[in-house]
């Protein structure tokens, strides 16, 4: 058997490399992503979900126009909580879009 160990790379040099071409806005998403089911509760997480993260603009994609209308009435609640949530106010908008489920 040869010496494979030169096609192995290490997983913290991947790690980073994957991660590099992340922007900051990935990241954020990803951590709005990992906090957002238990943070707004299971009838909003079954029918919205973060869709984008732009600057300090959430972009949530919503199952219904009947569903846009309620979470526009909880948006301020919603920006508190997840910020909360997120140890930082990373957020200062929200904005709902109809999309596929």
């Amino acid at each position: 058997m040869g010496d494979d160990s030169k096609d192995f790379v290490h997983i913290g040099q991947l790690l980073k490399t994957v991660l590099s071409n992340f922007r900051p806005a990935d990241m954020q998403l990803a951590g709005v992503w990992k906090i957002w089911d238990q943070t707004v509760g299971p009838a909003i997480a079954e029918n919205a979900r973060p869709l984008a993260f732009k600057q300090k603009l959430l972009l949530v994609q919503v199952s219904s126009p009947v569903w846009i209308q309620q979470l526009r009435f909880l948006k301020a609640d919603l920006i508190a909580k997840l910020n909360q949530a997120l140890g930082e106010a990373c957020i200062e908008d929200i904005k709902f879009k109809v999309g596929g489920f």
